[in-house]
């Protein structure tokens, strides 16, 4: 991933690639995480029946939403800088590591990506078994939630400070590993094993955002309980983000430019 985590700078100062590419990428990069870690959660974690399963689990989902930024991150983070997560862009442009008139642009591509990938999953769903895009509309489609959509039964409270933490938790992470004394090459690696590690932690309590885009993808299809919880999982990411931005740009960011050098 680029050092900053924004748009690659031509000497002249220009920005390189066009901003149209850097948009697909975004779109195709959250493409690849909702539909490689949602589609995960619909069609493979209780393969063939929650009662006679051979299916990859809640830790087979974790790994699958953390390997699917690995291999984004790979393919088009040289592009657009890697985001695929709304609450990135912001934390990153509050951080001052990215352009303001870009902010906008990013987030509809990413919530676009996101949508066409949860459409493209309700086709393959619906081609099941009968029945099966009744089920899977019927058990929220892999959406987030709290209270009685919760998979554990977490409140709203306990929802939403989970989210809050650990989507400033990413998104320290991820300031850290584009800061440009960072080593290369690791960045998609350390951000999708953290994101492993928090859906390890959070898949019980809503079943993990820290991503608004993925969380509007998913309640697309999840019905009218789903879409009436879904600005928890669009606030409270983004609170967290906004938190960790600030905090790094007030805290680290000037530690180190008044450190000595050794």
């Amino acid at each position: 991933m680029p050092d900053t985590a924004a748009a690659p700078m031509d000497p002249d100062g220009s920005r390189s690639p066009a901003r149209i590419s850097r948009l697909a990428a975004e779109a195709f990069g959250t493409f690849i995480l909702v539909f490689g870690g949602a589609g995960a959660a619909l069609l493979a974690s209780q393969f063939p029946t929650k009662a006679n399963t051979l299916g990859i689990g809640y830790v087979g989902v974790a790994l699958a939403f953390g390997l699917t930024v690995v291999g984004a991150g790979y393919a088009v983070g040289h592009i657009s800088g890697g985001h695929f997560n709304p609450a990135v862009t912001v934390g990153l442009f509050i951080a001052g590591k990215f352009p303001k008139i870009d902010v906008g642009p990013y987030i509809a591509a990413q919530i676009f990506g996101g949508a066409i990938a949860s459409s493209a999953l309700a086709v393959i769903v619906g081609g099941g078994p009968a029945g099966s895009f009744h089920r899977a509309h019927a058990s929220g489609f892999a959406s987030n939630g709290f209270g009685s959509h919760s998979p554990g039964g977490y409140n709203l409270l306990s929802v939403a400070l989970i989210e809050v933490i650990l989507t400033a938790v990413f998104a320290y992470v991820i300031l850290g590993v584009t800061d440009k004394n960072a080593v290369d090459g690791f960045g998609p690696l350390a951000i999708g094993l953290t994101l492993t590690l928090i859906h390890l932690v959070a898949i019980p309590v809503d079943g993990t955002s820290v991503n608004p885009a993925r969380s509007i993808a998913t309640a697309i299809y999840g019905g009218p309980a789903a879409l009436g919880q879904v600005w928890v999982f669009i606030l409270a990411p983004l609170a967290g983000a906004a938190l960790a931005g600030y905090t790094h740009r007030t805290l680290f960011t000037r530690t180190m430019l008044h450190t000595p050098d050794h």
